[in-house]
């Protein structure tokens, strides 16, 4: 029985289970975004979030306590540098786990797994196209607007004006 036994060993000695997640760290934080199977994942989920949440106090301490768990000198100025300015006021959650489906070989379910502030696809919308999107109801159709259905109104009488105040300009004009 398991009871109380809450890390996934992975198949795995602790020597090389440990080596594993401190390379894959490093490659997400690299990289941004890697495919792997959702038992690694998820424990890689557990591994790096730490590391990521230390990075935001930007001390020699907490760099040497990362460093010691990379190994990798350049995933840790990576990490400092980039990762802990674009998640700083990001209370938890850095990470961002997707199903993509099984493996052909062996049918294991893979995932691809992604720092969340630096996937473009998910960022709100700001500006104009922000803008666009309020104005629609959720059918799709344009919400209707006091102001602007009165001008919507006014706008057909006033040509229709024109349009019959011309013929006697021309006449007045041909007199």
């Amino acid at each position: 029985m398991r009871h109380g036994k809450k890390i996934n060993h992975l198949g795995r000695t602790n020597t090389h289970r440990d080596a594993m997640l401190s390379n894959m760290a490093a490659s997400l934080i690299l990289s941004k975004r890697i495919n792997t199977t959702v038992a690694k994942a998820k424990a890689l989920r557990k591994y790096v979030e730490p590391l990521i949440t230390k990075s935001k106090s930007d001390s020699t301490h907490s760099r040497r306590t990362v460093f010691s768990y990379l190994q990798n000198k350049e995933a840790v100025a990576e990490l400092f540098r980039e990762v802990a300015t674009a998640v700083g006021e990001r209370a938890g959650g850095y990470t961002r786990i997707i199903k993509t489906g099984n493996r052909l070989g062996d049918a294991a379910e893979m995932c691809m797994m992604e720092l969340v502030d630096f996937n473009t696809l998910y960022v709100k919308e700001t500006g104009a196209a922000a803008a666009k999107k309020a104005k629609t109801t959720r059918r799709g159709r344009a919400k209707k607007v006091e102001g602007a259905a009165e001008t919507a109104t006014a706008a057909p009488k006033a040509k229709k004006a024109k349009a019959e105040k011309s013929p006697e300009a021309e006449g007045d004009a041909a007199e």
